[in-house]
């Protein structure tokens, strides 16, 4: 797993204590890839949600069949974040960032059922992240899986008003286009090919 570093300036002790303690977990999960520790970092009656396919657990028991089984073990190795932005409140943190990996492996906790494709996804990831006492309490977890599906050629973007790469890509380059779909539709190629996927 590689990370792009962050430097964060200007942030209360208190706040730094919940970014120390969030890269901790993440560092637990992905370099060290140690169940225990990870737990560690969270109460006792902590959640997670991964939002798009609601894969995650409540509680300490449900956690850690998670990550010991369809987590952590599932982590393809080139494994990258790419960190956009961090907010960081009084107990909670929301973390945005790309997430890059080559499908090499079967992920049960993002694609579960789907063989590996061995093809390379960038996708705009979002997690908010609940702190009390000193623990993490909850992960809500965000991905644009229609776009995960797209890189993978499991969904065609032809057919449908989803994106692949470009969204992450857009996300680390505001400048890029804005509103490709919206002139895809106005074109008379892809009303067309669009009414007769309708209709099949």
């Amino acid at each position: 797993m590689k990370a792009v570093q962050r430097a964060e300036a200007g942030l209360t002790p208190a706040q730094q204590l919940l970014s120390d303690l969030w890269d901790e977990h993440v560092g637990d999960e992905f370099a060290a890839k140690d169940m225990t520790a990870t737990l560690d970092t969270m109460a006792p009656d902590a959640y997670v949600n991964h939002i798009p396919v609601l894969t995650g657990g409540v509680g300490r028991d449900q956690l850690k069949e998670f990550y010991s089984k369809h987590f952590i073990p599932k982590m393809p190795s080139d494994t990258e974040f790419v960190p956009i932005s961090r907010t960081i409140g009084s107990e909670r943190l929301v973390d945005e960032m790309i997430v890059r990996f080559t499908h090499s492996i079967e992920m049960d906790w993002m694609l579960p059922g789907i063989a590996p494709t061995g093809k390379r996804v960038e996708c705009a990831t979002v997690a908010i992240v609940h702190f009390c006492d000193g623990k993490l309490f909850s992960e809500h977890i965000y991905w644009d899986q229609a776009s995960v599906l797209v890189q993978l050629g499991l969904l065609d973007a032809s057919k449908f008003p989803v994106a692949g790469m470009e969204t992450a890509r857009k996300l680390a380059d505001p400048s890029l286009p804005s509103n490709r779909l919206i002139e895809r539709v106005g074109s008379k190629t892809w009303q067309t090919s669009h009414k007769q996927g309708a209709l099949r």
